[in-house]
């Protein structure tokens, strides 16, 4: 309770040295576990402008800039394009991506502890005391969440982007997309404890996301290559290592809570020089593309860009946040279970990545 208390205080500093914007009234719902959620600006590159938000379940209020307010000796602040970010033993990572860093953070105040040095970091995966961080130069860097410090490099395939860890392997999907000629198509199956990548499953050109469901099955992303293949979802066995389905949907993005994946995709075209948008909701119980959506279809076309996802674990609200063109300040809607919009607020430039703090 003392913890919560010292939480709620520093909240509550925040909203009174702070601009703080209101969300709609009916929004004060408050979760049973999850008392609030960080939200990561990316930030246009080469512009410094990555920046940390705080949503406040409790109040319903949303704290703009947490990072510069809390840590002003920082002479660039965040830094340059925000890419990841996740809550692990009381501390709060934030990968910056053309910084080359990632920022530790104390999880309650968000005070700076210390920084990682990684080149061109992409994601984050944690397990027992580790911290996996992806690194464009093709490898994984191993770092101990107690000194923060550096222990070990592991190879994977090119431009490593995202990872999911099931049992004691970690799988990396590889994107090679430094090279449009040349995609990589690999998810690298590395063993946790002898820290050695073991295989690489074939799944498809330009890979992005993986996330875990429940049953041990994995969702991957497929970019395609903006031109004749297009972007699609495909799910990897961890009990064979192998492909075992191919979803004939677009997916940029997606979130996975109990039985449901919610999954937005925005489909860039060089031949027609447009986006397509859609959403999708996937059964991976059943392993089944479902009628139903998460948006319904008029708050649909107000989103201009979907950027980020998240289900809140506790109330199952969605979060889909909207970076607009790219340069103004974004905007974070909350729908309900049933696809209802219940608020929406303004963020920093491009949010994309959530941490939800109990």
């Amino acid at each position: 309770m003392k913890h919560l208390f010292t939480f709620l205080s520093v909240i509550i500093l925040f909203a009174s040295c702070r601009k703080d914007v209101d969300a709609p009234s009916g929004s004060k719902e408050v979760p049973k576990a999850s008392v609030g959620f960080y939200l990561l600006n990316e930030g246009n590159m080469n512009m410094n402008k990555a920046s940390l938000d705080y949503y406040d379940l409790v109040n319903g209020k949303l704290t703009s800039n947490i990072y510069q307010k809390q840590n002003p000796t920082v002479v660039k602040g965040l830094g340059d394009v925000g890419n990841d970010l996740k809550i692990y033993g009381g501390k709060l990572y934030a990968v910056i991506n053309n910084s080359n860093k990632v920022e530790v953070m104390d999880a309650v105040t968000a005070v700076r502890i210390k920084q990682i040095d990684v080149t061109q970091c992409r994601y984050l995966a944690f397990y027992k005391e580790n911290v996996y961080i992806t690194s464009n130069a093709g490898y994984v860097v191993v770092a101990d969440t107690a000194t923060l410090t550096e222990k070990a490099h592991i190879t994977t395939g090119r431009n490593p982007e995202q990872m999911a860890i099931v049992g004691n392997k970690l799988y990396v999907a590889n994107s090679g997309g430094y090279d449009p000629d040349n995609y990589e198509r690999t998810v690298s199956v590395i063993n946790l404890d002898t820290r050695q990548e073991l295989k690489r499953i074939d799944v498809a050109v330009n890979l992005h996301r993986i996330v875990a469901d429940q049953y041990g099955d994995l969702y991957v992303t497929s970019r395609g290559d903006y031109n004749t293949i297009p972007s699609r979802l495909y799910v990897i066995d961890t009990k064979t290592d192998q492909v075992k389905k191919e979803f004939p949907v677009g997916a940029s993005n997606l979130a996975i809570h109990n039985d449901l994946a919610y999954i937005y995709s925005v489909s860039w075209s060089n031949i027609t020089n447009s986006n397509t948008i859609t959403y999708a909701t996937i059964d991976v119980k059943n392993e089944t593309l479902l009628n139903t959506k998460f948006i319904s279809d008029a708050d649909a076309a107000k989103i201009v860009l979907p950027y980020g996802i998240a289900v809140n674990p506790d109330t199952e609200d969605v979060y889909v946040t909207d970076a607009l063109d790219y340069i103004s300040p974004g905007i974070l809607y909350c729908f309900d279970k049933t696809g209802k919009k219940k608020w929406q607020v303004e963020t920093g430039d491009i949010p994309a990545h959530f941490a939800f703090m109990k």
